[in-house]
């Protein structure tokens, strides 16, 4: 089995619709760290499990610098964020999201 794993910086903000009072219910912001990872019994035909390059395109381009609630259809918790992440590459078994220092949520397939 070969893995590889691509690391990115993400520049967001974002409110959440909650079901309690919360600060976080404001327009904020993040530096978000995603951790994307990929594998694969056999390579590609360039000798890759994936290009890190297509990985960045997939997610970093459509999320950096948005507002997260105008991109995604869901609300954007970390933990959403980490399966829907997950669920644009099709080789990506696991991913990590973390939104502040002491706060990750990981997103893995059964």
């Amino acid at each position: 089995m070969y893995y590889v794993q691509k690391n990115m910086e993400i520049s967001a903000a974002h409110q959440l619709n909650l079901s309690y009072p919360s600060k976080c219910e404001n327009l904020h912001g993040h530096n978000w760290h995603v951790r994307v990872f990929c594998k694969s019994s056999v390579l590609n035909q360039d000798g890759m499990v994936i290009d890190f390059t297509h990985i960045k395109k997939a997610i970093h381009e459509k999320l950096d610098h948005q507002n997260l609630n105008e991109v995604l259809p869901f609300n954007p918790t970390a933990e959403n964020m980490a399966r829907w992440i997950c669920e644009q590459i099709p080789t990506c078994y696991k991913v990590n999201v973390q939104e502040s220092d002491g706060n990750i949520a990981t997103y893995e397939k059964d």
